[in-house]
């Protein structure tokens, strides 16, 4: 049993930025792809459809790159943070296999920086609406005193407008739903969707294959994240999301059979099993493959494993 108790943040923000470049330039690719054949289609408008998706090849990985940045180095701080406090992730390995995640753990870091950020986002959301509420309240009074002023030229009943008092409550509410409430359905619905993760590979995953990563001792406790075999990560991490798919499918299935379709809640649950295996085993191997190519250009993610 590991725990890895701090991640070096250079090193995992120049890896994470690097891999998610690489990922948005070949979404983009695919855009221009898509973009070339829509142009074909819609010669009208096959000029700017086209100039579109040559803008993405530039603006996707660039803004990926940057944005990637940001979030990278503080999830890793906060990590290193809250592991003295919270313990970090820990990993049952036999040599390279990653044999067990223990539940608790890896949902509960997890879901502490993901409460966090929803905290952060929360509260530039509650900021940046406190305007949208106030200029609310001043319409509503403005337009109460003509609706009153015509109403009594014209003998009529006036509209109930709210007025800029209930604005500002609504705002008050607002930005306590975001500043509290949001950080809170983060966390618990990220520690449920952590925990059923982990508890779906160690009873379900490992028996068809293994999480395999290939650690190097650098100094000490301090690991360097080597390679990341490319099947073994694609095809765990993908019958995990095959279960989620199970569940999903399931849940559809019921609802649609109880609107009266269960045929279309048949082809929902199919869809989404196998949607879910083969689009989490493309993303992780591309992931994979990413990773190791590029750890022997820039080196890999360095954590300290005790």
């Amino acid at each position: 049993m590991v725990e890895i108790k701090s991640v070096e943040l250079a090193p995992f923000t120049m890896l994470t930025s690097s891999v998610q470049a690489i990922l948005a330039l070949i979404l983009a690719i695919i855009t221009l792809i898509v973009a070339g054949i829509f142009g074909a289609v819609i010669p009208q408008l096959g000029g700017f459809i086209i100039a579109l998706g040559v803008a993405a090849i530039i603006v996707f990985p660039i803004s990926s790159f940057f944005i990637t940045i940001v979030i990278s180095f503080f999830s890793a701080l906060l990590y290193n943070t809250l592991v003295p406090r919270l313990g970090g992730v820990k990993l049952e390995l036999e040599g390279s296999d990653v044999t067990s995640i223990p539940v608790v753990p890896f949902a509960l870091i997890l879901s502490a920086i993901s409460a966090i950020w929803a905290f952060i986002v929360g509260l530039f959301l509650a900021f940046a609406s406190a305007p949208l509420f106030a200029i609310l309240g001043s319409s509503s009074e403005i337009l109460s005193q003509i609706i009153n002023n015509v109403t009594t030229a014209t003998n009529a009943t006036a509209a109930a407008i709210p007025n800029a008092s209930a604005f500002a409550g609504a705002g008050v509410f607002f930005a306590l739903l975001l500043i509290i409430g949001l950080p809170i359905i983060v966390f618990v619905v990220g520690f449920i969707g952590n925990a059923l993760t982990a508890i779906f590979y160690n009873l379900i995953a490992v028996r068809v294959a293994k999480l395999k990563l290939e650690f190097e001792n650098v100094a000490g406790t301090l690991h360097e994240l080597r390679s990341i075999p490319v099947v073994p990560a694609a095809l765990s991490l993908a019958i995990v999301q095959l279960v989620f798919g199970v569940i999903t499918g399931i849940l559809n299935l019921i609802n649609w059979s109880a609107m009266g379709d269960p045929a279309v809640g048949a082809v929902s649950l199919v869809t989404t099993i196998i949607s879910n295996f083969i689009i989490t085993f493309i993303v992780v191997a591309l992931i994979a493959w990413i990773y190791n190519f590029l750890v022997p250009k820039i080196g890999g993610i360095k954590v300290d494993l005790t």
